[in-house]
């Protein structure tokens, strides 16, 4: 990147967050010029990712050029990035939006007019990444849709309703993500969750599939998750929305079909077991074994959490009124003695 770009990145984010200029955003050049044999723009959140991010990195190696976004991870992510020739930028939320990912589409000086959006525990095939080549020169779409092959617990789960895509390929400033929520804050993860991008233009799905391998234990995967059921629990909360997001819909995308299911769904009598026993039965979750097993059982736990919290919240919006009015009431009872 030239020294005027890094810059005048520098400049746009400290005035965005207000914070040191050195402190907010590192760009790291790379290390050595590379043939660019993929002219997109990859962007990688991360945080504490050191032992998936080799494997994103080196199936992107092509690339135009690969933003990893890091939270001040306290393992060797930025170094796995900068030795990968990655450029770091230190993110720092502060709550609210835009989070990670829509921060940096907003901010970064991309150079080409493609953006991918890869998680740290995905990766390219060679494969995908021919097909993107192709798919970036048709004048009439916009955005590609990426289905996902997961790997969980050591196996590909061919069930387990684990099959989706994501609109991961899209023009910059053709997409961006919706928000769901506005009162956000750290507890609920620092990049979106289940927002999803949405692009203004036709769009079309790529037949190549990406990798997604996820070799953290699961402590961590449990860890992760209970912020998204944070995040999640705030979103049931917030009825009336000023903003632009999907809507469920049931002859709509897979994600309009989705969100549909689970707003209809979630207000239903024991919903965290019967959403396990549709993923473990009726999405042949059984036949992805253990694994299988254990992912739909994890699916319903966080179901229970997110009610569980939505429950919690209302119990405490009930309980804050009644104390405010005995704090007026004390306070009036003051003047009068006074």
């Amino acid at each position: 990147m030239c020294a005027v770009a890094t810059k005048k990145m520098q400049e746009m984010a400290a005035r965005f967050w207000s914070e040191p200029e050195s402190t907010v955003l590192a760009a790291d050049s790379p290390q050595m010029p590379r043939a660019v044999t993929l002219p997109v723009s990859v962007i990688i959140p991360v945080r504490n990712e050191g032992r998936n991010l080799a494997r994103c990195l080196e199936s992107v190696r092509g690339a135009g050029e690969v933003y990893v976004i890091d939270s001040q991870s306290s393992d060797d992510s930025a170094e796995i990035a900068r030795t990968c020739g990655s450029r770091v930028i230190q993110f720092y939320y502060r709550g609210g939006w835009p989070k990670k990912r829509q921060w940096a589409l907003d901010m970064l000086p991309l150079q080409y007019e493609w953006v991918l959006l890869l998680d740290a525990d995905e990766s390219l095939t060679p494969a995908l990444a021919d097909e993107i080549k192709t798919a970036i020169r048709n004048p009439d779409v916009d955005g590609y849709y990426i289905g996902l092959d997961m790997f969980f617990l050591g196996r590909r789960l061919r069930h387990c309703g684990a099959t989706f895509y994501k609109l991961s390929l899209f023009r910059h400033g053709k997409g961006s993500f919706e928000c769901r929520a506005q009162h956000q804050n750290a507890s609920m993860c620092d990049m979106e969750v289940h927002e999803h991008v949405m692009v203004s233009g036709p769009t079309k799905k790529l037949g190549q599939r990406l990798v997604h391998r996820n070799v953290d234990s699961l402590s961590r995967y449990i860890q992760k998750h209970n912020e998204y059921s944070n995040w999640e629990a705030q979103v049931w909360q917030e009825s009336a929305r000023d903003h632009v997001e999907l809507q469920g819909k049931l002859f709509g995308s897979q994600a309009e079909r989705r969100r549909w299911f689970r707003k209809k769904f979630f207000s239903v009598p024991g919903s965290s077991l019967l959403f396990m026993f549709y993923k473990y039965v009726f999405c042949l979750g059984f036949l992805d074994g253990i694994p299988g097993l254990i992912y739909c059982g994890l699916q319903g736990i966080q179901f229970f959490q997110i009610k569980a919290k939505v429950y919690e919240a209302k119990i405490a919006a009930r309980e804050s009124v009644p104390r405010r009015s005995r704090e007026l009431t004390i306070v009036k009872d003051s003047n009068v003695r006074h």
